[in-house]
């Protein structure tokens, strides 16, 4: 385009046929090419990207279209908005490709959203920038005057960097009456001049002939160099030197040392003397071959003064001279051909990276475009790409060089966060050659794992009146996610509509899942209880149970049951005759705590005679610690202290009055006349002596009537009795302890139900005896409407003389 410099249409129409068969779906076409002249001015218009392509400037733009160079510089710029490419900064031909024709500067369009890459080449067209310049400005040439007309004399070549029109085309000399120039072409596309003798010399006539030459190339308008040539007219020396070849071809490596022998020339002369002494020389070639040959003049050795390189020049000619030591010379070709080895591993050139990758990206998701490249050639400029260890990517081949790496698996950030991927490239070169890239991949997470609680049941304890607001303890869920996909928030599940929840009783702290407390709990109300705890990300929630059990306190004193802590004082009636072990009563007490707070304990605190009883430490038995004597009072007052075991304990009292009693009416005086200081009075004892003589003699003048009812009774009673009782039972208890399994006494050593004595006279043996019976429990149906007791069992005399037949007509009658 003109924006640009100077663009044929040709090179328009075949940019844009390539251009549209560019595959819009990101794998790789053919190259398209653009063409621009060297030294552009910024901004000059390259070519219209967008069009090209079939986008439109927004489409580009949105798509974030970008040049990526092939080298380290940015020579050109792409307009995001209009689509052209322009230059960004000047290029010069001859710096960047030197004599190498075309002359081409490689990118690559890359576009984003989604990722596609183009590539393109924009050839450098030469300009006449630069003049033919000779290396010396005055060429001396010696020739003896014998020489023939049409001699042959090579000239040092001048020097033009442009190439193709640009280039050196020919020669001119100055008008002299002797020479005449020849341009010649070397069979790179170089020119050089011959200079031929037209007459023959006269020294005697002109000994020097001195005029000017001119190098002209082909550019617009032409630049030209001169240089001064001047002949030497020398005596006769008619023998030349003679090369054994006119052109030698050589191969050398380039990974040759420096100084390594490449060929070595030979030329001979007829003459003797000086004329016969022969100086090899590098006659004339470009300042490269002089940089990098270097010849001995006078064994004719050409050696390496640097290595050499194929990629940068692959055939080198270099024009060698033999002269003699009248003057005269001749020369020869020598053509040195570079072999390549494999001295240059693969390059891998990142063209776009993906650095963070979703985890949920599907198998196939392009992660990164790149580039091989060798420059070395054949097989040793073949490369394959592959990556190295296991990892969820595989490389797709786009093109010869180009390369997508793609994934070949689905991804899980919370297994492996980021890969290291490690893309190799070897060639087929021997020695194998290889180069190995390391992209970093990060995953991005997403929200795809649930909290998991680290218990399913999380069991607190609470003592029960603390206050609300009291920590019970922590909550904890893990969430593998990262971010905020991995914040945790907790919650309580709430129960079912019409409930009664213990929901109520705690709450959860969201952020943290510290529980807390939210009232004060008694233990004897609520023991434990569960709720349901949620623990969510956003996702899909997590569930555990909260089991909260309550710790007792002895926050209960210990109740007694029996006796009532309501009644005065209960009676009991011992009688004289009771050994040391008579049970004498149980006190019986139960605590609404638990565990050690409802432990109990008895002893006996204070007694009219404390030597005389002894109360069981965990049953509350009360019993005599020794044999009944006469001198003991007949009626005793007894405390007892029950504790339990808490911190601190907590205890209740309970009163026993206990009778010591003979028969029945000692018995009756003794519970209808209760005195308060517990010890009878002299006067007392004799009134109740004379009680027992009057009991005596009534007792005695109603015993024949009591025979003759006894006797009577006899039959119907023993019928009874038998019918009652199981056959193997035995008719009496045994002296002094009551039967422990006609009471429920508990694992604390408390009895459970209310129970009572009984106790009655029997008659039939000559005289009035008290006799005290079993103890009996109530059954669930022993009382009616009115409270009166049914069901009742048959009484069983505690008398250790009696026996069934001694019951015989006899009569019991209750005492309470």
């Amino acid at each position: 385009g003109k924006r640009g410099g100077t663009k044929t249409k040709g090179t328009t129409r075949r940019a844009a046929a390539l251009i549209l068969v560019l595959c819009v779906s990101g794998m790789r076409a053919e190259t398209a090419r653009y063409s621009v002249p060297e030294e552009a001015e910024r901004g000059s218009f390259v070519a219209n990207i967008a069009k090209d392509l079939g986008l439109t400037g927004e489409e580009l733009l949105a798509r974030q279209a970008r040049v990526v160079p092939e080298g380290e510089k940015q020579y050109l710029q792409l307009n995001q908005h209009t689509g052209d490419l322009v230059v960004r900064e000047q290029m010069d031909r001859e710096e960047l490709c030197g004599q190498s024709e075309p002359c081409w500067v490689r990118f690559e369009v890359l576009l984003e959203s989604p990722l596609q890459s183009f590539r393109a080449e924009v050839r450098l067209t030469d300009i006449n920038d630069h003049a033919p310049v000779f290396p010396n400005k005055e060429i001396v040439l010696k020739m003896p005057e014998s020489t023939v007309p049409g001699s042959r004399f090579l000239l040092e070549s001048a020097q033009d960097p442009d190439v193709g029109n640009n280039s050196l085309q020919h020669y001119s000399i100055g008008s002299n009456e002797y020479f005449l120039v020849y341009t010649r072409r070397r069979s790179d596309g170089g020119r050089y001049a011959e200079l031929v003798l037209d007459r023959a010399l006269d020294r005697e006539q002109q000994a020097e002939i001195a005029f000017g030459i001119t190098a002209v190339d082909g550019g617009t308008p032409p630049r030209s160099g001169t240089a001064l040539i001047r002949i030497v007219v020398l005596d006769i020396n008619d023998n030349m030197p003679v090369f054994t070849q006119t052109l030698y071809k050589v191969s050398v490596k380039e990974n040759s040392s420096q100084d390594t022998i490449v060929v070595v020339v030979s030329a001979s002369d007829l003459d003797a003397g000086t004329n016969g002494e022969i100086v090899y020389s590098i006659a004339q070639n470009s300042e490269e071959n002089l940089q990098t040959f270097k010849i001995n003049p006078e064994t004719g050795q050409i050696r390496l003064k640097k290595p050499l390189d194929y990629e940068e020049k692959k055939t080198y000619e270099i024009d060698v001279q033999a002269t003699d030591g009248g003057g005269l010379s001749t020369h020869c070709k020598v053509e040195v051909q570079v072999k390549d080895v494999n001295d240059n591993a693969p390059e891998v050139i990142i063209t776009s990276l993906t650095s963070t990758l979703s985890e949920a990206a599907p198998p196939n998701t392009v992660v990164a475009l790149f580039n091989v490249r060798d420059r070395d050639s054949g097989d040793n400029g073949r490369t394959t790409c592959e990556l190295t260890g296991e990892q969820p990517f595989r490389i797709t081949l786009l093109a010869a060089d180009a390369y997508a790496l793609v994934t070949s698996e689905s991804l899980d950030r919370e297994q492996v966060e980021e890969y290291n991927v490690t893309v190799r490239a070897r060639d087929e070169g021997s020695p194998t050659l290889s180069t190995s890239k390391t992209l970093l991949v990060r995953l991005s997470d997403v929200n795809d794992n649930a909290p998991t609680f680290t218990q399913e049941v999380y069991t607190m304890v609470i003592n029960e009146n603390e206050p609300a607001g009291r920590i019970l303890g922590h909550l904890s869920a893990t969430d593998p996610d990262a971010g905020e996909n991995a914040r945790v928030r907790y919650s309580l599940v709430p129960p079912p509509t019409g409930a009664l929840g213990a929901a109520s009783f705690v709450s959860v702290d969201a952020e943290s899942g510290t529980v807390r407390s939210l009232r004060a709990l008694d233990y004897e109300k609520v023991r434990a209880f569960e709720v349901t705890v949620r623990a969510a990300d956003g996702g899909s929630p997590a569930q555990a149970v909260l089991r909260v059990l309550v710790r007792d306190e002895n926050d209960n004193a210990p109740v007694l049951l029996h006796p009532p802590p309501d009644s005065s004082a209960a009676g009991e009636l011992v009688p004289r005759w009771a050994p040391s072990g008579y049970l004498v009563a149980k006190v019986v007490a139960v605590d609404a705590d638990a565990g050690q707070n409802a432990w109990l304990s008895y002893e006996l605190a204070k007694a009219t005679e404390p030597a005389l009883f002894r109360v069981g430490l965990h049953s509350g038995e009360v019993r005599t610690a020794r044999a009944v004597t006469e001198r003991d009072a007949a009626r005793q007052k007894l405390i007892v202290l029950v504790r339990d075991r808490g911190q601190p304990p907590r205890s209740a009292t309970a009163t026993l009055a206990v009778a010591l009693v003979d028969d029945f009416s000692d018995a009756f005086h003794q519970l209808g006349h209760d005195p308060a200081g517990g010890q009878l009075p002299q006067v007392a004892e004799e009134e109740m002596l004379t009680t027992y003589l009057i009991a005596s003699l009534c007792c005695v003048s109603s015993l024949f009537v009591l025979s003759v009812l006894v006797l009577t009774a006899n039959t119907f009673c023993k019928t009874r009795v038998r019918a009652d009782l199981p056959p193997a039972s035995p008719s009496c208890y045994g002296d002094g302890d009551f039967a422990s399994s006609g009471m429920g006494v508990g694992s604390t050593g408390t009895l459970s139900p209310a129970y009572r004595y009984e106790m009655c006279l029997t008659s039939g043996s000559g005289r009035s005896e008290f006799q005290f019976l079993r103890p009996i429990l109530p059954s669930p149906h022993s009382n009616d409407e009115a409270g009166q007791e049914k069901d009742e069992e048959p009484l069983r005399c505690l008398q250790p003389a009696c026996d069934r037949e001694a019951h015989k007509g006899s009569t019991a009658t209750p005492l309470f």
